[in-house]
């Protein structure tokens, strides 16, 4: 590769965050459900979402897991 350049795929400088334009995202809340404590996983297909989600369940029992799609909350369970 040459010098000053970047691989096929990866994000311009200065982007931060390469995850966040993932539009799914499955997420750990505090004990409290007040607020978000973690972002487990982030996707780009709902099939790919849904199984980040089905394991982070069996990762973290009796906590509170939601799956959404931006704003809208596909699932959560506690």
């Amino acid at each position: 590769m040459a010098e000053g350049r970047r691989p096929a795929g990866l994000p311009a400088a200065g982007h931060l965050d390469p995850f966040e334009d993932l539009p799914f995202a499955v997420e750990l809340w505090d004990l409290a459900h007040v607020h978000v404590e973690r972002v487990l996983g982030r996707a780009s297909s709902a099939a790919l979402a849904q199984a980040i989600y089905a394991a982070a369940q069996t990762e973290h029992l009796g906590r509170r897991i939601t799956l959404r799609h931006g704003d809208r909350t596909i699932a959560a369970r506690n």
